[in-house]
């Protein structure tokens, strides 16, 4: 199955169409990249988190799947670049003023 590329859903890398292999993992983060959450269709208010009505429910979404709607996504919103971004704006936030 030929798909595009696209990014790791928990630190942004960038991957190719090659890095979605169902024991692949991001080189940067080790995180497994065929999950759901790396995937077009999640989307974490629609019913069992997946756009794709026809799809199997999977339970954790953070872990490698065989479901065959899989389609490599860049993830909005989510992953290590985003914690980052809420933690400075949180430390801002609290920061004491002089």
């Amino acid at each position: 199955m030929a798909t595009n590329g696209g990014n790791c859903w928990n630190c942004g890398t960038v991957l190719t169409a090659f890095d979605y292999g169902r024991g692949d993992v991001c080189r940067k983060c080790g995180r497994a990249t065929r999950t759901c959450k790396g995937c077009v269709h999640f989307d974490p208010t629609a019913h069992n988190s997946c756009r794709e009505t026809m799809a199997d429910r999977v339970v954790d979404k953070e872990v490698a799947n065989f479901c065959d709607y899989f389609k490599p996504g860049t993830p909005s919103g989510t992953g290590a670049q985003s914690r980052d971004a809420m933690k400075a704006a949180a430390e801002a936030l609290f920061k004491k003023k002089s």
